[in-house]
């Protein structure tokens, strides 16, 4: 059976506008995203990921080419039903509230609920869901700003499941994490992936940890930008394209990469 593509984009080429002029970042970029994988997008440092991210989430538009979420082109959803197909996780800090972990979690059903953002059973019952599948139950009487930031990334990746979009991405999740709490949030977007049939897509500059456990990676170099399986791009000495440094290489034969001359 066919799996279901949830988000795809052909030969769009992203950028922005500045002082009346369009400044392309990167061209030709195709890709896809399907039901039920773990996508993990990675690039060097100023090559666009971010950039690209803005733009299939609707955030910017592209500079030519259209971003088309289940049968239909980003531009044309509202905000309300672009919030209702896909869910976004940013790294940045949080504004400064009382909220316990539920109460954040539970943010996740305002494109669900009404102007007075009323919760209904059902509400509730998604709250819980993405609570348990994330681990959580025993913060969510806690305040926010009580837990460590390894606890609070699981909380915002509740969040979005509690948004019950079919696509959730998240820009750098990993950022301030140390190396334990890097591989216990993978191994659940993982697991996230596998037992929801959601799609996750994550940006990230632990490449080594990516080629370890996604299905797929989208790897941006100045050259191009491709999407494969890792196995294939190790084969294709796709990594060895990443970095511009005689000191960086990428072992084929270890699947890492590893520093000469240090």
């Amino acid at each position: 059976m066919e799996n279901k593509i949830i988000l795809k984009a052909e030969n769009i080429s992203i950028g922005y506008s500045h002082k009346k002029k369009q400044k392309v970042v990167a061209e030709n970029i195709s890709i896809s995203l399907e039901k039920g994988k773990l996508i993990s997008l990675i690039g060097a440092n100023g090559i666009g990921k971010s950039t690209l991210l803005k733009t299939i989430t609707g955030i910017q538009k592209s500079i030519s080419g259209d971003v088309i979420l289940n049968d239909k082109k980003t531009t044309d959803y509202t905000s309300l039903q672009l919030a209702q197909q896909l869910s976004l996780v940013l790294t940045e800090s949080l504004p400064p509230s009382n909220l316990t972990v539920f109460e954040l979690v539970a943010l996740g059903r305002q494109p669900y609920t009404n102007w007075i953002g009323t919760l209904t059973d059902e509400d509730i019952l998604k709250i819980n869901e993405a609570i348990e599948l994330t681990q959580i139950t025993h913060l969510s009487n806690k305040k926010h700003f009580e837990i460590s930031d390894g606890q609070l990334q699981k909380v915002l990746i509740a969040r979005a499941l509690a948004q019950d979009t079919p696509l959730i991405i998240l820009d750098e999740p990993t950022t301030h994490l140390d190396l334990l709490h890097k591989v216990s949030l993978f191994k659940l977007l993982k697991k996230l992936t596998h037992e929801t049939q959601k799609c996750i897509l994550f940006s990230t500059h632990d490449i080594d940890l990516a080629i370890q456990l996604s299905d797929e990676m989208i790897v941006m170099t100045p050259e191009n930008t491709v999407q494969d399986t890792p196995c294939n791009l190790i084969e294709k000495g796709t990594f060895g394209a990443l970095f511009n440094d005689e000191n960086i290489q990428f072992d084929i034969e270890k699947a890492k990469f590893l520093f000469k001359n240090l």
